[in-house]
Protein backbone atom coordinates (compact mmCIF):
# COMPACT_ATOMS: atom_id res chain seq x y z
CA UNK A 1 0.00 0.00 0.00
CA UNK A 2 1.79 1.26 -1.02
CA UNK A 3 0.10 1.08 -3.48
CA UNK A 4 2.56 4.12 -2.03
CA UNK A 5 10.63 9.16 -2.65
CA UNK A 6 12.90 12.98 -2.17
CA UNK A 7 15.69 13.97 -4.88
CA UNK A 8 18.68 11.89 -5.65
CA UNK A 9 21.52 14.01 -3.88
CA UNK A 10 24.33 12.64 -6.36
CA UNK A 11 25.26 10.24 -8.86
CA UNK A 12 27.93 9.07 -6.37
CA UNK A 13 25.25 8.35 -3.67
CA UNK A 14 23.78 5.44 -6.21
CA UNK A 15 27.00 3.79 -6.24
CA UNK A 16 27.49 3.89 -2.24
CA UNK A 17 29.30 0.62 -1.02
CA UNK A 18 26.92 -1.98 0.30
CA UNK A 19 25.95 -2.03 4.03
CA UNK A 20 28.88 -4.75 5.30
CA UNK A 21 27.76 -8.08 6.13
CA UNK A 22 27.84 -7.31 10.15
CA UNK A 23 25.12 -4.47 9.56
CA UNK A 24 21.67 -4.91 11.45
CA UNK A 25 18.18 -5.87 9.14
CA UNK A 26 17.32 -1.99 10.95
CA UNK A 27 20.28 -0.30 9.64
CA UNK A 28 19.29 -1.94 5.80
CA UNK A 29 16.05 -0.58 6.40
CA UNK A 30 16.62 2.57 7.58
CA UNK A 31 19.46 3.17 4.78
CA UNK A 32 16.54 2.08 2.46
CA UNK A 33 14.22 4.52 3.90
CA UNK A 34 16.81 7.28 2.96
CA UNK A 35 17.06 5.79 -0.51
CA UNK A 36 13.65 6.11 -1.49
CA UNK A 37 12.99 9.79 0.20
CA UNK A 38 16.29 10.69 -2.71
CA UNK A 39 13.99 8.85 -5.09
CA UNK A 40 10.84 10.96 -4.42
CA UNK A 41 11.07 13.62 -6.68
CA UNK A 42 12.56 12.18 -9.77
CA UNK A 43 9.62 9.57 -9.70
CA UNK A 44 7.95 12.61 -10.57
CA UNK A 45 8.87 13.30 -14.26
CA UNK A 46 7.01 10.40 -16.07
CA UNK A 47 4.28 9.36 -17.59
CA UNK A 48 2.99 5.54 -17.53
CA UNK A 49 0.19 3.45 -18.32
CA UNK A 50 -2.06 2.11 -15.20
CA UNK A 51 -4.58 -0.63 -15.27
CA UNK A 52 -6.52 -1.88 -12.26
CA UNK A 53 -8.26 -4.91 -12.40
CA UNK A 54 -10.67 -6.33 -9.53
CA UNK A 55 -12.35 -9.18 -9.17
CA UNK A 56 -15.08 -10.07 -6.52
CA UNK A 57 -15.07 -13.15 -4.91
CA UNK A 58 -18.05 -15.05 -4.04
CA UNK A 59 -18.21 -16.56 0.08
CA UNK A 60 -16.15 -19.80 -1.25
CA UNK A 61 -13.72 -17.56 -2.85
CA UNK A 62 -14.78 -18.39 -6.47
CA UNK A 63 -14.77 -15.20 -9.02
CA UNK A 64 -18.64 -13.60 -9.56
CA UNK A 65 -16.84 -10.72 -11.78
CA UNK A 66 -14.09 -9.11 -12.94
CA UNK A 67 -13.63 -5.56 -14.40
CA UNK A 68 -10.46 -3.81 -15.63
CA UNK A 69 -9.95 -0.10 -16.45
CA UNK A 70 -6.87 1.52 -18.24
CA UNK A 71 -5.43 4.85 -18.04
CA UNK A 72 -2.45 6.77 -20.41
CA UNK A 73 -1.59 9.28 -16.76
CA UNK A 74 -0.70 12.39 -18.34
CA UNK A 75 0.58 15.56 -17.15
CA UNK A 76 -1.24 18.67 -18.05
CA UNK A 77 -0.62 22.00 -16.51
CA UNK A 78 1.85 20.33 -14.11
CA UNK A 79 -0.66 17.91 -12.70
CA UNK A 80 -1.06 14.47 -13.50
CA UNK A 81 -4.26 13.16 -15.76
CA UNK A 82 -5.79 10.45 -16.11
CA UNK A 83 -7.31 9.03 -19.51
CA UNK A 84 -9.08 6.17 -19.94
CA UNK A 85 -8.28 4.03 -22.67
CA UNK A 86 -9.49 0.54 -22.57
CA UNK A 87 -11.76 -1.08 -20.07
CA UNK A 88 -12.56 -4.46 -18.98
CA UNK A 89 -8.94 -5.82 -21.48
CA UNK A 90 -10.87 -4.68 -25.06
CA UNK A 91 -10.53 -0.54 -26.27
CA UNK A 92 -12.95 1.92 -25.77
CA UNK A 93 -16.20 1.39 -27.82
CA UNK A 94 -16.60 4.36 -30.17
CA UNK A 95 -19.34 6.23 -27.47
CA UNK A 96 -16.57 5.36 -24.88
CA UNK A 97 -13.48 6.66 -27.10
CA UNK A 98 -15.56 9.85 -27.95
CA UNK A 99 -16.10 10.61 -23.92
CA UNK A 100 -13.28 9.89 -22.88
CA UNK A 101 -11.48 12.67 -25.78
CA UNK A 102 -14.09 15.04 -24.70
CA UNK A 103 -13.34 14.90 -20.92
CA UNK A 104 -9.50 15.03 -22.41
CA UNK A 105 -10.28 18.46 -23.93
CA UNK A 106 -12.38 19.98 -21.61
CA UNK A 107 -9.91 19.03 -18.72
CA UNK A 108 -6.93 20.82 -21.14
CA UNK A 109 -9.05 23.42 -21.89
CA UNK A 110 -9.47 24.26 -18.20
CA UNK A 111 -5.60 24.20 -17.27
CA UNK A 112 -4.88 26.08 -20.26
CA UNK A 113 -7.05 29.06 -18.74
CA UNK A 114 -5.33 28.84 -15.29
CA UNK A 115 -2.75 31.59 -14.94
CA UNK A 116 0.59 31.04 -13.54
CA UNK A 117 -0.10 31.91 -9.69
CA UNK A 118 -3.13 29.56 -9.86
CA UNK A 119 -1.27 26.66 -11.19
CA UNK A 120 1.06 27.54 -9.10
CA UNK A 121 -0.92 26.96 -6.00
CA UNK A 122 -2.48 24.00 -7.33
CA UNK A 123 0.50 22.07 -7.93
CA UNK A 124 1.96 23.04 -4.55
CA UNK A 125 -0.88 22.19 -2.83
CA UNK A 126 -0.95 19.01 -4.56
CA UNK A 127 2.62 18.25 -3.85
CA UNK A 128 2.11 18.84 -0.11
CA UNK A 129 -0.72 16.05 -0.27
CA UNK A 130 1.63 14.02 -1.93
CA UNK A 131 4.46 14.90 0.78
CA UNK A 132 1.86 14.09 3.45
CA UNK A 133 0.72 11.16 2.55
CA UNK A 134 4.63 9.22 2.96
CA UNK A 135 5.09 10.81 6.04
CA UNK A 136 3.88 7.38 8.34
CA UNK A 137 7.48 5.97 6.09
CA UNK A 138 9.40 7.80 8.89
CA UNK A 139 8.23 5.79 11.64
CA UNK A 140 8.81 2.04 9.95
CA UNK A 141 12.37 2.17 11.91
CA UNK A 142 10.53 2.33 15.24
CA UNK A 143 7.31 0.46 14.97
CA UNK A 144 8.87 -2.84 14.06
CA UNK A 145 11.47 -4.94 14.88
CA UNK A 146 13.60 -6.27 11.67
CA UNK A 147 15.12 -9.64 11.19
CA UNK A 148 17.68 -10.75 8.55
CA UNK A 149 15.55 -13.88 6.78
CA UNK A 150 18.53 -14.52 4.00
CA UNK A 151 20.06 -13.72 0.42
CA UNK A 152 17.60 -14.05 -2.75
CA UNK A 153 18.15 -13.06 -6.45
CA UNK A 154 14.57 -10.75 -7.45
CA UNK A 155 15.05 -9.94 -11.11
CA UNK A 156 18.49 -10.99 -11.62
CA UNK A 157 19.51 -8.98 -8.28
CA UNK A 158 20.85 -10.25 -5.38
CA UNK A 159 18.56 -8.22 -2.58
CA UNK A 160 18.29 -8.95 1.20
CA UNK A 161 15.42 -10.66 2.48
CA UNK A 162 14.01 -8.94 5.67
CA UNK A 163 10.79 -10.05 8.13
CA UNK A 164 8.96 -6.92 10.08
CA UNK A 165 7.41 -7.73 13.01
CA UNK A 166 5.15 -4.98 14.95
CA UNK A 167 7.26 -3.76 17.80
CA UNK A 168 6.27 -3.86 21.29
CA UNK A 169 4.93 -0.02 22.62
CA UNK A 170 5.46 1.75 19.44
CA UNK A 171 4.08 5.36 19.99
CA UNK A 172 3.24 6.69 16.37
CA UNK A 173 4.44 9.83 15.52
CA UNK A 174 3.16 10.48 11.87
CA UNK A 175 -0.60 10.66 11.36
CA UNK A 176 -2.09 7.70 10.06
CA UNK A 177 1.25 5.79 11.39
CA UNK A 178 -0.78 3.99 13.97
CA UNK A 179 -1.66 1.64 11.29
CA UNK A 180 1.86 0.32 11.17
CA UNK A 181 1.33 -1.89 14.37
CA UNK A 182 -1.57 -3.47 12.62
CA UNK A 183 0.66 -5.17 9.95
CA UNK A 184 3.46 -7.76 9.64
CA UNK A 185 5.57 -7.45 6.56
CA UNK A 186 8.22 -9.21 4.46
CA UNK A 187 10.59 -7.14 2.86
CA UNK A 188 12.73 -7.68 -0.51
CA UNK A 189 15.86 -4.59 -0.64
CA UNK A 190 18.16 -4.32 -3.24
CA UNK A 191 21.54 -4.72 -2.47
CA UNK A 192 22.93 -2.12 -4.72
CA UNK A 193 20.16 0.42 -4.69
CA UNK A 194 18.75 -0.11 -1.24
CA UNK A 195 15.47 -0.08 -2.96
CA UNK A 196 12.41 -1.68 -1.73
CA UNK A 197 11.96 -4.10 -4.76
CA UNK A 198 8.92 -5.82 -3.21
CA UNK A 199 7.03 -5.44 0.23
CA UNK A 200 4.66 -8.61 1.21
CA UNK A 201 2.15 -7.13 4.40
CA UNK A 202 -0.53 -9.22 5.81
CA UNK A 203 -2.84 -7.18 8.70
CA UNK A 204 -3.08 -9.07 12.02
CA UNK A 205 -5.82 -6.80 13.67
CA UNK A 206 -8.83 -5.55 11.95
CA UNK A 207 -8.15 -1.63 10.06
CA UNK A 208 -10.58 0.50 10.21
CA UNK A 209 -11.05 3.44 7.23
CA UNK A 210 -13.24 6.82 7.36
CA UNK A 211 -14.57 6.83 10.97
CA UNK A 212 -15.44 2.91 10.86
CA UNK A 213 -17.09 3.15 7.18
CA UNK A 214 -14.69 0.41 6.14
CA UNK A 215 -12.71 -2.56 8.33
CA UNK A 216 -9.99 -4.72 6.68
CA UNK A 217 -10.07 -8.12 8.52
CA UNK A 218 -7.10 -9.68 10.05
CA UNK A 219 -5.31 -11.69 7.20
CA UNK A 220 -5.96 -9.49 4.76
CA UNK A 221 -2.91 -9.43 2.41
CA UNK A 222 -1.22 -6.90 -0.02
CA UNK A 223 1.77 -7.14 -1.75
CA UNK A 224 4.07 -4.28 -3.85
CA UNK A 225 6.97 -4.21 -6.11
CA UNK A 226 8.70 -1.48 -7.91
CA UNK A 227 11.72 -1.65 -10.50
CA UNK A 228 14.51 0.66 -11.88
CA UNK A 229 13.66 2.41 -15.18
CA UNK A 230 15.85 4.63 -17.43
CA UNK A 231 18.51 3.62 -15.33
CA UNK A 232 18.49 6.86 -13.39
CA UNK A 233 15.02 5.92 -10.79
CA UNK A 234 12.77 3.16 -8.76
CA UNK A 235 9.18 3.31 -10.35
CA UNK A 236 5.91 1.26 -8.63
CA UNK A 237 4.98 -2.08 -11.24
CA UNK A 238 2.63 -3.95 -9.70
CA UNK A 239 0.11 -3.83 -7.03
CA UNK A 240 -2.32 -6.52 -5.29
CA UNK A 241 -4.77 -7.02 -2.42
CA UNK A 242 -6.71 -10.17 -1.18
CA UNK A 243 -8.76 -8.99 1.04
CA UNK A 244 -12.10 -9.32 2.73
CA UNK A 245 -13.98 -6.02 4.16
CA UNK A 246 -17.13 -4.86 5.21
CA UNK A 247 -18.36 -1.67 4.27
CA UNK A 248 -20.66 0.16 6.53
CA UNK A 249 -22.33 -1.92 8.78
CA UNK A 250 -24.18 -4.82 6.93
CA UNK A 251 -22.17 -5.01 3.64
CA UNK A 252 -19.45 -7.19 2.83
CA UNK A 253 -16.68 -6.87 0.36
CA UNK A 254 -14.58 -10.44 -1.07
CA UNK A 255 -12.30 -9.04 -3.58
CA UNK A 256 -8.78 -9.35 -5.45
CA UNK A 257 -7.13 -6.43 -7.21
CA UNK A 258 -4.30 -5.84 -9.12
CA UNK A 259 -2.55 -2.67 -10.10
CA UNK A 260 0.06 -2.28 -12.78
CA UNK A 261 2.14 0.37 -13.90
CA UNK A 262 4.08 -0.02 -17.06
CA UNK A 263 5.15 2.32 -20.31
CA UNK A 264 6.83 4.51 -18.82
CA UNK A 265 7.87 7.80 -20.21
CA UNK A 266 10.43 10.44 -19.12
CA UNK A 267 8.03 13.85 -19.27
CA UNK A 268 9.92 16.98 -20.67
CA UNK A 269 9.04 20.89 -19.28
CA UNK A 270 7.85 21.50 -22.94
CA UNK A 271 5.28 18.63 -22.79
CA UNK A 272 6.88 16.02 -24.96
CA UNK A 273 6.87 12.78 -23.62
CA UNK A 274 9.82 10.50 -24.44
CA UNK A 275 9.56 6.75 -24.32
CA UNK A 276 11.71 4.89 -22.50
CA UNK A 277 10.29 1.44 -23.04
CA UNK A 278 7.90 -0.44 -20.82
CA UNK A 279 9.72 -2.25 -17.77
CA UNK A 280 11.39 -5.41 -17.49
CA UNK A 281 8.64 -8.26 -17.62
CA UNK A 282 8.35 -10.59 -15.17
CA UNK A 283 9.94 -13.94 -15.08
Amino acid sequence: MLMFLSLFLAPVLLTAQFTPPEASAEAIVRQSLERDRMNFDRARDYTFIETTETRRLDGKGRIKKTESESFDVLILGGRPYKKLIEKNGRPLSPQEAVKAEADFEKELRKRRGESEKQRAALAAKQEKERRESRKFLNDIPEAFTFQLAGVEQFDGRPVWVIDAEPRPGFRPKARRADLLKKFRGRLWIDQQQYQWVRVEMETIETVSFGLFLARLGPGARLSFEQARVNEEVWLPRRASTRLTARLGLVARLNAETDVEWKQYRKFQTDSRVTDVGELTPLP
